[in-house]
């Protein structure tokens, strides 16, 4: 039994390389990697350093990760890693072609798919003809596919674009080099004739290439047979051989003591490994193999040098065609993140300027677009049910995995009952089951969206609330919605949305304590706000989380006042900020730019809602909350009376605000649902009015139809009718002529005498022939006189002549005939003589 390894085998007469010198690192404490980071955030910018806190770089990979190539997926990062650089003319470019791009998906989104493109190869092809090196077999697999790619989209697009003549405006800028480019399909028909789908160069590429790979097969069977015969000649018990290929050579590993009983050459031997011999019989064979595959290697090499000089021609269109489905995959890498989390086109508006708004070209969305806010208040900003992206991929991330570990658990229980597999004791269905179970609860736990609506007139909302209620997720829904909606990415909120345009994005948010610079947790928040103060424009967004905390209270409240108020005047073109002093609460009573809001507490459950009330300040829930948590009553009572009944009835007050608020949603809500009915109710009775409409113009269409109908076949039976009686009446006159003839045959053959009565008789009746005979004139009667029609034997009255066609229409009795001239007779008055 022949047996053949391929082994990469060195010479032991070469020298082995020297061990590499490793460096043992140095152990990276805790301390020390909270001293790294710190240090390197210090470094960063306000605005780079609020990216980083917003946790942008993780929204960036999710963008990415819908990208179809390698090249798509980093000019994505690339992209939104440059929004603090992105203009308002240019916010609005990338949300137009973010808009052609969810259109192109609706309507040929099979075509849409850039997985199949090796983008890696296509580059690295181009960089080999330009610097004149001869291309690859998956490279050049990689040029056509992209070359192929193209010609397939511009089908698509084409056959998309004719389902919406509207379309050709918002598909213009996004798809108009891709529609102009020119495919060279000589040059793919070169590349699919020489090279395999796996980079290999066909047999039929060249004749030569073909001779000199059957001279290969040939000299490879030789030298296969020669070893199989060696060994089974050795026929040595003592020894283990096998054919191995050394270096392209076909080799004898022997192990064992006894010698061998064929002559070869002694490549290696060790009493590990065995010897490594060449046959002397199999050295011809093998030099001749060597000198075949180099043939074929030059053979190779021709062909695809000679296919890189077609490539070479065609390179700057390819080069072009790269390009362009690259920037087609970043911006379908946009619309398929926001088709994938149900995103919505915003309304996208720049400071100081509210009417020059960004609409919809086709009214299209990842959700349809509306056009009208659903009040007539004016909003600076409008997101109603608008998720935290980050939360909102989480979320959907683990609903996903749960469904697959239930399928992936389904299926196995159905491959152990074709199987005939026992599962009734196994373990299997009860982790079905707690799978399932896993599944309807994470579907039941949804994020919960929150409604964003800050009036116009509002420059610095001040979000008041317990701690996990939801304050900082707030401010993160904001910032990261506005970064979105900047560089071309849907909103992530109901319809409609409204934003403004910010140029920077500035926040504080989280424990910036610095190692580095001695700088405690209030000092880092201080450095953090005094940059962001002086960075900040008429059109930034500032997003501050707990504002004075980290020092005194009395202090932290008095500070964060006054940075509001700086803030509200010239800081900023809107201010978010989240506090748990009370005195920040009583800003909106002194100043219009003021706002409050806070985050809902449940207090039978003990828990937030993670909603917003807007217009309510937050109220302290610490003493209710010990209450209900067991707390003895008289420290509750001691507490309560240590906190004054001011403190009392301003919660009091709150709790009746909050009543009045919860009301006041709960009717805007039936109020919104009842409005919904009625449009409906609207439009389904525009809808019956219009089938009403159009089922009257149908019957009358219908009636006007039939009577024609019935006309026709009226028209036909009375022709046929008519007919009939011209021919009976013919037939009747041909009888009684037959009839005449017969008498007048008869009277003939029996003579009879003559008389002078009899003729007088004949005498007179010639007369009265004669007489009938003046009467009737051959000419043209006049509309009006009375006709004798022979071939009804009857006299109608006439109404009307055609002299041009000979023709005359008379009336006789009900009947209007047609006749010719010469089939009436005119009737005359006598004339005495």
């Amino acid at each position: 039994m022949l047996r053949l390894s391929i082994t990469g085998l060195t010479s032991p007469l070469l020298p082995t390389p020297a061990p590499a010198v490793r460096l043992r690192p140095r152990p990276l404490t805790r301390l020390r990697l909270r001293a790294l980071a710190a240090g390197a955030a210090s470094s960063l910018s306000p605005s780079a350093r609020s990216l980083r806190l917003l946790e942008w770089g993780k929204v960036c990979d999710a963008v990415a990760s819908f990208a179809g190539t390698g090249h798509g997926r980093d000019a994505t990062k690339k992209q939104l890693w440059e929004v603090e650089d992105v203009s308002y003319e240019q916010s609005q470019r990338l949300l137009q072609e973010t808009e052609a791009a969810v259109w192109l998906l609706d309507n040929a989104g099979g075509a849409i798919d850039f997985s199949g493109l090796d983008t890696v190869a296509i580059e690295s092809a181009i960089h080999c003809v330009s610097g004149g090196a001869v291309i690859k077999g998956l490279e050049a697999v990689a040029v056509a596919s992209l070359m192929l790619f193209v010609e397939s989209l511009q089908v698509n697009i084409k056959a998309a674009m004719k389902l919406d003549e509207g379309s050709h405006s918002l598909l213009t800028t996004l798809t108009e080099t891709i529609l102009d480019a020119v495919i060279n399909k000589s040059l793919v028909k070169s590349i699919q004739d020489i090279v395999d789908d796996d980079g290999s160069v066909k047999d039929t590429a060249s004749p030569e290439l073909r001779r000199h790979r059957e001279r290969v097969q040939l000299l490879e069977s030789r030298l296969y047979q020669l070893m199989d015969k060696l060994m089974r000649n050795a026929d040595n018990e003592a020894s283990l051989s096998e054919v191995c290929i050394v270096n392209g050579r076909c080799c004898i590993r022997t192990t064992g003591d006894k010698s061998l009983t064929f002559d070869g050459l002694l490549l290696s031997s060790g009493s590990d490994a065995g010897s490594m011999m060449e046959p002397i019989a199999a050295v011809p064979l093998n030099d001749e193999l060597q000198e075949s595959r180099a043939l074929v290697a030059k053979a190779e090499l021709d062909v695809l040098s000679k296919l890189s000089d077609k490539i070479l021609l065609e390179l700057d269109s390819i080069q072009s065609f790269l390009q362009e489905t690259i920037k087609l995959d970043k911006v379908t890498a946009r619309a398929k993140y926001s088709i994938a989390y149900d995103g919505t086109f915003p309304d996208l508006y720049l400071p100081n300027f509210e009417n020059e708004t960004v609409t919809s070209a086709t009214g299209g969305s990842a959700k349809e677009t509306s056009s009208a806010h659903p009040t007539k208040k004016a909003w600076k900003l409008y997101m109603p049910n608008a998720y935290h992206p980050l939360l909102l991929q989480k979320y959907q991330e683990n609903l996903d995995r749960a469904k697959r570990d239930v399928a992936s658990a389904a299926a196995e229980i159905r491959r152990r009952r074709i199987y005939g597999q026992d599962i009734a004791e196994d373990q299997l269905p009860s982790d079905l089951d707690s799978m399932k179970l896993r599944v309807s609860q994470l579907e039941k736990d949804q994020p919960v969206p929150v409604d964003f609506m800050i009036a116009e007139e509002t420059t610095v909302l001040v979000i008041t609330g317990p701690n996990t209620g939801g304050k900082t997720i707030s401010l993160k829904t904001v910032g990261l919605a506005s970064l979105m909606a900047k560089i071309g990415l849907y909103i992530l909120a109901s319809e409609p949305v409204k934003i403004p345009w910010f140029n920077a994005v500035y926040a504080d948010i989280g424990d910036e304590q610095s190692l580095t610079q001695s700088l405690s947790t209030f000092s880092g928040h201080l450095k953090q706000i005094g940059a962001i103060r002086a960075e900040s424009t008429s059109e930034s967004l500032v997003l501050l989380d707990e504002v004075g905390a980290g020092t005194n209270p009395l202090e932290g409240a008095a500070l964060g006042m006054s940075l509001l108020e700086s803030f509200a005047e010239v800081g900023s073109f809107l201010t978010l900020a989240t506090t748990h002093h009370g005195e920040l609460k009583t800003l909106k009573y002194s100043n219009n730019s003021f706002e409050n809001a806070c985050v809902e507490f449940d207090e039978e459950n003990l828990k937030p809602t993670f909603k917003i009330l807007w217009g309510i300040p937050g109220r302290s829930n610490a003493i209710n909350i010990a209450e209900r948590l067991g707390l003895p009553s008289d420290i509750v009572e001691s507490s309560r009376r240590l906190l004054g009944t001011a403190g009392a009835e301003i919660n009091a007050l709150i709790m009746d605000m909050e009543r009045f608020k919860q009301d006041y949603q709960q009717d805007l809500q039936k109020a919104q649902h009842l409005l919904m009915q009625s449009k409906e109710l609207h439009n389904n009775l525009e809808l019956a009015q219009r089938n009403i409409v159009d089922h009257t113009s149908a019957q009358r269409k219908r009636k006007a139809r039939v009577i024609s109908e019935y006309a026709v076949m009226a028209r036909s039976i009375i022709r046929k009718k008519f007919q009939q009686l011209q021919e009976s009446a013919i037939a009747e006159r041909v009888k009684e002529e037959e009839k005449a003839v017969d008498a007048k045959s008869e009277s003939v053959k029996d003579p009879m005498p003559t008389s002078t009565t009899a003729m007088g008789k004949a005498q007179k009746t010639d007369t009265n022939l004669a007489t009938a005979a003046d009467d009737e004139e051959d000419g043209i009667p006049e509309v009006g006189d009375s006709v004798y029609v022979p071939k009804l034997k009857n006299q109608a009255t006439v109404v009307k002549i055609d002299s041009s066609k000979n023709e005359v229409q008379v009336q006789a009795g009900m009947m209007k005939l047609k006749l010719k001239l010469q089939d009436v007779k005119v009737q005359k008055r006598k004339v005495s003589r």
